[in-house]
């Protein structure tokens, strides 16, 4: 049976935003965001990494205000930081904070899971699972010396995205700010709900 690839559910242009005009105008309370698995073999089977039928600038303005109206509820009490790039060039496709109180550490964590997507070729919340979050075993693992494992974060929030057709990664959605599973869990939350 052949795998189905995701397309944007609604491919008109503006949804995101219009989602955030929406959770700003709503004072409703948050939604919880669904825990991803904890078992590395179904996280990878379930929500590692997202085969999309298209990735375009478009579709990461899109997701990045799909994101950020999912999170709009938390900010008061968990600010983040949502990122969206180009895994070959790195360039920035989207990215903004939402609430106050994100720091400069949230940057860090941003290119450090991004940093793990694009050696590993998995999210970063598979290689946590993987390696129970141990990172010493991890960098091990690897032969890192400690200045070059700092690189690198296994924790949840950096998730890669594929297209049909195209070897290898395409693009790198990164949340930083919440619990990490929250982080990871927002991703495969709002991909799932917006592309069938």
């Amino acid at each position: 049976m052949a795998q189905t690839v995701p397309c944007r559910r609604d491919p008109s242009a503006g949804i995101g935003l219009r989602a955030v005009l929406s959770a700003q105008e709503k004072s409703t309370p948050p939604v919880q965001i669904p825990t991803p698995h904890t078992n590395a073999d179904e996280v990878k089977r379930t929500c590692d990494s997202f085969l999309l039928e298209s990735f375009t600038a478009e579709d990461a303005w899109e997701l990045g205000h799909l994101l950020y109206a999912r999170l709009l509820p938390f900010s008061s009490e968990k600010p983040t930081l949502i990122s969206i790039s180009l895994a070959n060039s790195g360039q920035v496709l989207f990215q903004t904070v939402v609430g106050s109180g994100t720091v400069p550490d949230n940057e860090i964590w941003v290119q450090r899971k991004t940093n793990t997507v694009l050696r590993f070729g998995t999210s970063t919340w598979f290689q946590h699972c993987k390696y129970a979050g141990n990172e010493e075993i991890f960098r091990k693992k690897f032969g890192m010396s400690l200045g070059q494992a700092e690189k690198y974060a296994i924790h949840g929030g950096g998730v890669p995205i594929r297209v049909k057709g195209v070897e290898g990664i395409v693009a790198v959605v990164v949340v930083s700010g919440l619990q990490q599973h929250e982080d990871h869990g927002v991703i495969v939350d709002v991909i799932n709900n917006n592309w069938q």
